[in-house]
This record gives structure tokens, C-alpha cells and sequence, in this order.
């Protein structure tokens, strides 16, 4: 099978490349060698692709839709040109070439949402803890108004992506991977959050295997989300003591939100949540649990542990990497 693959440059966009067996990489600047690639641009219609372009891609079964900006912070009109009108120019070459299209969501569009989230759930009036993921609802909304007239789609939606579970490694720290880093090098010595809350946590290579069934057994997927996310959920109870097993770690202490006041850190320490501890606060509020009824139906491969041994693991490879090391000169705890 032929399938054009958006964002083919971006960490699961090359993680998917090797897992199917004739893949197109849609590429921006970016360039990836061994596959055939086409320029485009997401931000265009008919992603940027010109008639002839379009013309000689009259192989291509399936279009997987990775191409998005997953980044935090951003303001409205970014999300709402890569992540939303992105999708709808995905759905319009779906359109035009007649295939089916997979989109790649985030388990996070359940937003605040507490509980049990399904599969087949999505917009329920749920407040959102950033822009990012109210685009993915907006982009969700797409995939469905055009099933509705014939578009043969199916979703997907991963949870937090991090390491291989393997040997914990990861081609970007980006994500949950910058607020961890300034927790444990003491930089943000306190958030408002709750210990009994979850993180979901799923390695890019179960992502990537997953999006590949769901690529190969497109029949049976269309018309269907899957939540991608692995066997276990990480407190941060759990979290906190992990990190204690590193002495050179700074263990955060979380409170509750409302008694949490911005004004009360110390001034660097509120410079830092400011610019990156606000962006992920919300995540230490959430206690959230994804079904994966039809994701565990359809794909080959079980999901993967994701509890303290693979945190573990994912904690060890960013030490070996380099990415965390001791607490920095000046920073002590409070």
C-alpha cells in the first residue's frame, strides 16, 4: 500500500516511515532520504500540491495526517492555520485523490474531563488546559463533518509521547520533557497540582506500530477512533517518589490549585512558570483514564507497560543522553 504521509519529517512521521511498506513523505524544508517525497505545505490548500503533483500520486491508497504543531504557548491564529485548516486541506486531498484518511488527534482533546473518557467521545462542553488541544477538537470536528458526507476516515489519538520502550530513547525533548527537566533541576520547586493525579504516558514506537495496523487495516478502522496510549498511568505520587531514587534530582512539592498564588515564588522561580510551568499545569491537575476498546481489537501488538519501570527507563536514557544532569550551580532547595 501506497500511503502519503503528512509531517513526514516530524518524530512519528519518521517513526511511521519505516513501518509501511511503500510510504510518500509530505515535507516542507525538510528533506528524508530513501522514500519518494513530494513539497508541500499544509498551511495551503490541496497542501500546497500542484495539479501535476496531485496527478502523479494516483497510487496512494491512504493519507495519514501527522502534520501539526504540538508546541505549547501558542497563540490562536497558529493553531488554528497548522492544526485546523492543516486538516481540512488534508480532507480536501483525501477528496480529490479518493482515499482514506487517518488523522492523528491527541487523547488530550478530552481536556479537563475526569473519569473514563471513550473512544467514540469528543466534544461534551469539556474546558481545555491549552490551545492545542482545543484545535485538535476543531480539526476532530472536520474529520467527522466529512465522514458524515462519504470522507472514509478513521482517528487516532495518542496520548503523551515519549521514549521507545525499548531503551527509553527519544529523537526531540519536547513536550512533557522541558517541565520535567526544570522540575528535577529545581528551577519550579512548587505547582499546583494534585498527587493522585495521572499522566498517560506511550512510547513513540507502540504509536508508531499502531498507526501502521491501523494504515493496513484501514477496512476495518474507518469510521472509528483509537486512543493510543500504553497499559499503565503514571501518579505523581509515583512520579515524585521515582525521582527521589536520583540524588541529584529536586523533588517538586505539588499544592492545590487554589492554594496556589504565582505571587508567592520566589522572582527567577516565577519567571520560569510564567513562560513554561503554566503551559503544563493542568496536566498535574487531571485524573483521566483513556478506553482502548477498539485500539485493542484492532491492533497486532499489546500495549505496552508504561508504569514506574518504563518512567525508570525513560529517566535513565535522558541521563545517559545528557539531557539531565545534576542540580544546577545557584539552584537549592527551598
Amino acid at each position: 500500500m501506497s500511503v502519503l504521509i503528512t509531517g513526514a519529517s516530524g518524530e512519528l512521521g519518521r517513526a511511521l516511515v519505516g513501518r509501511v511498506d511503500d510510504p510518500v513523505g509530505l515535507v516542507h524544508t525538510a528533506s528524508i532520504g530513501g522514500i519518494r517525497t513530494v513539497r508541500g505545505d499544509v498551511r495551503e490548500p490541496a497542501l500546497g500540491l500542484t495539479s501535476g503533483i496531485l496527478a502523479s500520486l494516483d497510487d496512494v491508497q491512504c493519507i495519514v495526517h501527522c502534520a501539526a504543531t504540538t508546541d505549547f504557548g501558542l497563540d490562536d491564529t497558529a493553531y488554528e492555520t497548522l492544526n485546523v485548516r492543516g486538516t481540512a486541506h488534508a480532507i480536501g486531498v483525501a477528496r480529490d485523490l479518493d482515499v482514506p484518511l487517518v488523522y492523528v488527534s491527541t487523547a488530550y482533546v478530552c481536556g479537563m474531563r475526569g473519569g473514563t473518557v471513550r473512544e467514540d467521545e469528543l466534544d461534551v462542553g469539556q474546558a481545555f488546559g491549552n490551545g492545542y488541544e482545543s484545535s485538535k477538537l476543531r480539526a476532530e470536528t472536520l474529520v467527522h463533518g466529512a465522514a458524515a458526507h462519504g470522507l472514509r476516515a478513521a482517528i487516532v489519538r495518542p496520548s503523551i509521547v515519549v521514549g521507545d520502550s525499548r531503551d527509553g530513547s527519544i529523537g526531540t525533548y519536547k513536550n512533557l520533557y522541558p517541565i520535567l527537566k526544570l522540575v528535577v533541576e529545581g528551577r519550579l520547586q512548587t505547582l499546583p497540582g494534585r498527587y493522585d493525579a495521572k499522566l498517560s504516558l506511550v512510547p513513540i514506537d507502540y504509536v508508531a506500530d499502531a498507526l501502521a495496523s491501523v494504515v493496513r487495516q484501514i477496512d476495518q478502522a474507518v469510521g472509528r477512533t483509537h486512543h493510543l496510549v500504553g497499559a499503565d498511568d503514571i501518579s505523581l505520587r509515583q512520579l515524585s517518589d521515582i525521582f527521589a531514587e536520583y540524588p541529584p534530582f529536586f523533588i517538586a512539592r505539588y499544592v492545590p490549585p487554589s492554594a496556589f498564588a504565582v505571587a508567592d515564588l520566589p522572582a527567577v522561580e516565577r519567571g520560569y512558570y510564567r513562560r513554561f510551568g503554566e503551559m503544563y499545569a493542568s496536566y498535574f491537575n487531571r485524573r483521566v483514564t483513556f478506553d482502548a476498546t477498539n485500539t485493542d481489537a484492532l491492533v497486532e501488538r499489546p500495549r505496552p507497560g508504561t508504569g514506574p519501570d518504563y518512567l525508570r527507563l525513560l529517566i535513565d536514557h535522558c541521563l545517559e543522553s545528557g539531557y539531565l544532569g545534576g542540580r544546577p550551580a545557584g539552584v537549592e532547595p527551598r
